[in-house]
């Protein structure tokens, strides 16, 4: 573990190995999304190169977005310009196995940029689980408003595993007369339902629902 961790006041930071090691599970994520895609649609073997590109640049966006911060919470979490959005739409697209698998790789390019590791079990709830959980999104990829019910589905699950994670690893950091699970559960639901309200509501905009569905048609044809 110390050739790809080490540990200082109390939390863990990725060393050039770790560095490294995350970059290239990344990579193989996306590949292997972008083939789980294509396998999905039966497209012919060019089409992979299309599906790999949509996801690539669906966590280029999300990563992107997630910077641009409308408001940071003072533990960790923020409400961002529809960071999460890309990564259900791709749920949306190829269904929830190659959703799920872009999310995984999101979450690991957050920690390859903003590492958060205080205990080797909190990162794998906090950045592979929770944001893979937005690509379960795509159970609702063909039902008739599938592309806001896949959201609200995803940004669910990742609540869920935003909760469990506030709960287990950082209960400490509770409000005075809290406990660690309602301080979860109140805390992530601020900033991740806030999030999602706001992308809701744009999403129902008559011209972005019609360029949604123009996306659509141009990533999977």
């Amino acid at each position: 573990m110390s050739f790809f961790v080490t540990k200082a006041d109390g939390a863990y930071s990725l060393t050039t190995a770790g560095y490294v090691a995350v970059a290239v599970i990344l990579v193989a994520l996306i590949v292997v999304a972008a083939l789980l895609a294509k396998r999905e649609k039966k497209e012919k073997k060019k089409i992979g190169t299309k599906q790999l590109v949509v996801c690539a640049m669906a966590v280029a966006l999300a990563m992107v977005t997630s910077m641009l911060k409308i408001y940071s919470f003072p533990f960790g979490g923020s409400v961002t310009l529809f960071s999460m959005l890309f990564i259900c739409f791709v749920g949306y697209l190829y269904g929830p196995a190659t959703g799920m698998l872009t999310g995984a790789a999101y979450g690991v390019l957050q920690l390859l940029i903003e590492p958060y590791i205080y205990f080797p079990l909190q990162v794998l709830v906090d950045y592979p689980l929770a944001f893979g959980a937005l690509g379960l999104s795509g159970c609702f990829s063909k039902s008739k408003h599938g592309l806001v019910k896949g959201y609200l589905f995803g940004v669910l699950a990742r609540y869920v595993f935003a909760v469990i994670s506030g709960w287990l690893f950082f209960g400490e950091y509770a409000w005075d007369g809290w406990a660690a699970l309602p301080y979860s559960l109140v805390y992530n639901g601020c900033y991740i339902f806030a999030e999602a309200a706001l992308t809701v509501l744009v999403l129902s905009i008559p011209a972005v629902s019609k360029a949604m569905k123009k996306v659509k048609i141009t990533a999977v044809n």
